[in-house]
């Protein structure tokens, strides 16, 4: 079986077509400023990229390729049912551009910490909150291709101590100035599919908006 996980999202989130996404990558990023280079940390969507890639861009931007060796990247759960975190079981991520290497040395340390589990290859390439990031690091990090390593990490739902247990493992990572986190987030979870209240411009500001929704909340629960 191979060890590789495929780009099971390329052609529908996003082209998967190396030259046309090199191309988007590129004029996204070059409409990006470096006002906060260089970042140790970044927060960037999971969407679609005709959604979100020129916001992804903003955060991308401030990655300096020279002093990165190793990027974790952190991705919510949306499939899989897990209470803390799991690592991929394969050694390659499939990009358009070029395959990323997973870092087989951090993936034991992690693992003997008996807090991390290992996840299937059908939860693997279900999810698209890590996948959905690996372009754009191929991309930002193409100077340095072929030295540099991925830590992908699928994260569940955490509570209370996990919460500090976690935070101690992955923190001690971050001390490290050659280690990128990439934080994978929702964009904008906006309309009705999602249960989101929409804005009423004839309630007026968007602060008499909500002190409308919050008197409409005590006058339900009352």
């Amino acid at each position: 079986m191979s060890k590789k996980r495929f780009a099971t999202h390329a052609g529908s989130w996003y082209s998967e077509n190396a030259d046309d996404l090199n191309n988007q990558l590129s004029q996204w990023l070059s409409k990006a400023k470096a006002v906060h280079s260089p970042a140790r940390a970044i927060i960037a969507p999971h969407a679609g990229y005709i959604y979100c890639g020129a916001c992804s861009a903003h955060a991308y931007r401030q990655v300096d390729p020279q002093r990165i060796k190793r990027v974790f990247i952190l991705g919510p759960a949306h499939h899989a049912r897990l209470y803390g975190c799991a690592l991929t079981g394969l050694e390659k991520y499939q990009t358009p551009l070029y395959d990323l290497t997973v870092d087989s040395k951090i993936y034991q340390e992690l693992l003997a910490t008996g807090h991390l589990e290992v996840m299937s290859r059908e939860t693997d390439e279900e999810e698209h909150s890590i996948e959905m990031h690996l372009p754009f690091i191929a991309k930002v990090m193409e100077s340095k291709k072929g030295q540099f390593t991925i830590v992908p990490v699928l994260v569940g739902s955490l509570q209370g101590e996990k919460e500090k247990v976690y935070g101690k493992i992955f923190g001690n990572y971050l001390l490290n100035p050659e280690n990128l986190f990439v934080i994978s987030s929702d964009f904008c979870h906006w309309g009705r599919r999602f249960n989101y209240t929409f804005y009423d411009e004839s309630y007026g500001e968007i602060w008499q908006s909500i002190e409308y929704l919050d008197k409409m909340m005590l006058f339900t629960t009352s």
